[in-house]
């Protein structure tokens, strides 16, 4: 197959991936895709955000294909762009191996390029037997409402491979509302800094009588080069 040359992405995690194959190839990302940090040295255009993009700016890129997921940008949004002959592939990734194997339908058959040696890399790091439970834990993603981790999450099973249990793997809602002050047998809160910025001084005064710790938001629910790093730092965490 003919290798793609001018890909939009409207996702983060996906976004630093596609840049460390080929950045040349990336012309157009979302506000959000914050790594590589010199991005923009190469990008043709921002097209706005996950869930608001501008899709007469993706048109304007002729892109030969965009690549969307299918929990952080709207279907809406790929109907449009579909419907105005736009080439629109949609990822699905609800588990640590659904990013892997998401990756490998991305880079074989969709965009035609080599795959990454931090792909093999990380997949490698994660993809072995579930380690023992050291700790149940919660992750707080967002505040007024509280907001956690539930079932059928990249992160709560990243995180169950990190030794650490999801309080709210078996809740029917991807993301509950809770009530920080009625945690119920839960070791430790997870507090990252994404998508809202919990600090020293907003979030862990919400959890009295339960340890809290700040982690990085890439880190914990990213997929993509992050993955590396996040096995050394977070299972260091971890122990």
């Amino acid at each position: 197959m003919r290798p793609a040359q001018r890909v939009v992405s409207l996702v983060p995690s996906i976004t630093e991936a596609l840049a460390s194959v080929d950045r040349d190839a990336l012309v157009g990302a979302t506000d959000w895709c914050t790594h590589p940090a010199d991005l923009d040295d190469t990008l043709e255009a921002r097209v706005r955000g996950t869930k608001n993009p501008d899709l007469a700016a993706i048109r304007a890129l002729r892109p030969d294909v965009v690549i969307a997921n299918r929990e952080e940008n709207r279907e809406l949004d790929v109907r449009r762009l579909r419907a105005s002959g736009v080439h629109v592939h949609v990822t699905r990734i609800e588990t640590v191996p659904d990013a892997f194997a998401a990756y490998d339908e991305l880079f074989d058959d969709v965009l035609g390029w080599p795959r990454p040696d931090w792909l093999e890399h990380a997949r490698r790091l994660w993809l072995g037997p579930l380690p023992e439970v050291t700790a149940t834990v919660a992750v707080a993603i967002w505040r007024d409402p509280w907001m956690v981790v539930g079932g059928r999450t990249f992160t709560g099973d990243l995180a169950r491979r990190l030794g650490w249990a999801n309080a709210y793997a078996d809740s029917t809602d991807r993301y509950p509302t809770v009530d920080p002050t009625e945690l119920a047998g839960v070791d430790l809160v997870l507090l990252p800094d994404e998508p809202y910025v919990f600090t020293a001084d907003d979030g862990p005064e919400a959890f009295p009588g339960t340890p809290t710790r700040l982690v990085s938001g890439r880190l914990l629910t990213w997929y993509g080069p992050s993955l590396v790093e996040a096995h050394a730092s977070l299972a260091r965490r971890g122990d």
